[in-house]
């Protein structure tokens, strides 16, 4: 065995020549991904600009402000304080002869106690409970609103919310009383009715031969 090491002659002329073919293949190829966009095609498209798909993504955006602009312009004008100063005269004086009336016609009953923050939370309490059932009548099975009774427990949590340092001491344990009654109550109801879902259906009473 002859211990002369072996050489490869490699001729760089045709390296280059592979190398410029490649790079002609090459700058082909980039010319028709630079005008696929304009022709149709189902599959992915290459993205040349990114500045125009930066501002194309941003276009959305504003198209969705457009319409919250134009449910604003759609709100009515508010009314001046002129229009609704003359509007409260209005209302009172046409509250006023009504009640009139009806004390003309029932000479025993006095004049109507003012309406105050009290009367709201109490009415917002009564519309609660009526809907998760109370005040039915004897023998009846008690109709039951929980997602209406849900909706006003609610309103009541935004009146809290709202009103947050606005209320005198004897207005903020009323509505907080009156939350607190309503929120129970409706955890126990909510409670029945998950029992009453997870159990599994009676069957049928077998029904009589003829």
């Amino acid at each position: 065995m002859s211990d002369t090491p072996k050489f490869t002659v490699i001729d760089r002329r045709k390296i280059k020549a592979n190398e410029e073919q490649e790079n002609q293949q090459a700058s082909a190829t980039q010319a028709e991904a630079a005008s696929a966009p304009t022709e149709p095609s189902a599959g992915p498209q290459l993205v040349v600009n990114e500045h125009k798909s930066e501002s194309r993504a941003e276009a959305p955006s504003s198209a969705a402000s457009e319409p919250s602009a134009g449910a604003e312009s759609e709100l009515p004008p508010a009314p001046t304080a002129k229009e609704s100063r003359e509007q409260k005269v209005a209302y009172e004086a046409s509250a006023q002869r009504l009640e009139d009336i009806v004390r003309a016609q029932n000479p025993g009953a006095g004049p109507q106690p003012p309406v105050t923050f009290e009367h709201l939370v109490q009415q917002f309490y009564v519309s609660a409970m009526i809907q998760m059932g109370a005040g039915a009548q004897e023998g009846q099975r008690p109709r039951v609103d929980i997602l209406g009774a849900r909706t006003t427990i609610d309103l009541l949590g935004v009146l809290e919310e709202k009103t947050r340092g606005n209320l005198t001491e004897a207005e903020k344990t009323t509505l907080e009383t009156v939350l607190y009654e309503v929120r129970m109550a409706f955890l126990e109801l909510s409670s029945m009715i998950s029992l009453q879902a997870m159990q599994p259906p009676q069957p049928p009473p077998p029904q009589g031969k003829r």
